[in-house]
């Protein structure tokens, strides 16, 4: 896995595939290895090159313990994509990862194609922003809590009923999540990512974002509603939105083949879309 000195950080990427650059961008806690499940390979299928790397706070990317901004995000996305010599990309984020493109988007236009922002709104609420403010609080306290119980919170939080009421896959999930909770439970860069939370009201700057942007929301995400992903998608001028059924927050790995396809199609249109359209 490459390492990149960007932005006074070391941060690990991988970088696959043949053609016009994708970056992707992952969300709280996650791996950008999560993309290589299903993102990656339908994405190098349809003639892609993907960088993928782990946000600052998540191992092997350093941790930076001591804090960071949403700003900070963004200034090391725009480095590696400097650093690769690239730019303008289109670009994918999730959740976090999404907050951190729609910044970008909005502050260096001139490295940004195109946008997907997937499970993403454009300002909290009363609910997200004390439920953001619990888990942090349940993180920094001495209780030691289970990480089956977290794992089965977790599920509740990210899936779909559909995905709940799956046997199998719901023995599946459960396992994963525990598992990642005892790795990165009292992580100190997962801590300052949480931190990030409870998100800004942005909907005005967002306004004023003039790249092409697609959003895609879960109808079953729990944690970003479709209404914030609707009302995001209407502020952007210019965005298309689409709605996945049967999916909570981790709807693209629940749907990866319809998420796929969004992203797939989205990218084909702006491509091909008629000379002279504007975004504004």
């Amino acid at each position: 896995m490459p390492v990149a000195a960007v932005n006074g950080i070391r941060l690990h990427y991988n970088d696959v595939g043949v053609g016009d650059p994708v970056v992707m961008v992952m969300g709280t806690a996650g791996s950008g290895r999560i993309w290589h499940t299903h993102q990656v390979p339908a994405l190098k299928a349809a003639g892609y090159r993907v960088i993928t790397f782990d946000n600052r706070g998540i191992p092997p990317t350093d941790e930076c313990p001591e804090g960071f901004s949403v700003g900070d995000l963004v200034a090391d996305t725009a480095s590696l994509i400097k650093h690769l010599g690239l730019g303008p990309v289109r670009l994918v984020g999730t959740s976090m990862g999404a907050y951190v493109v729609q910044e970008l988007a909005l502050k260096r236009p001139e490295l940004v194609q195109e946008a997907v922002l997937m499970a993403s709104r454009g300002r909290s609420d009363a609910f997200r922003a004390a439920l953001a403010r619990a888990e942090l609080e349940l993180y920094d306290c001495d209780t030691e809590v289970p990480p089956r119980y977290r794992a089965a919170v977790q599920a509740m939080h990210s899936l779909s009923p559909h995905t709940l009421g799956d046997e199998q896959a719901v023995v599946d999930w459960l396992d994963l999540f525990e598992l990642a909770h005892r790795r990165i439970d009292h992580a100190p860069g997962v801590r300052a990512q949480m931190s990030l939370e409870p998100m800004p009201d942005r909907l005005a700057a967002y306004s004023e974002i003039r790249v092409p942007c697609h959003v895609i929301s879960f109808a079953d995400d729990l944690l970003t509603p479709p209404n914030h992903g609707r009302e995001l998608a209407n502020i952007i001028p210019g965005a298309t939105f689409e709605l996945i059924e049967r999916a909570g927050h981790y709807g693209y790995l629940e749907c990866p083949e319809a998420v796929n396809k969004s992203i797939i199609d989205f990218f084909a249109r702006v491509k091909f879309e008629v000379s002279g359209r504007s975004f504004t």
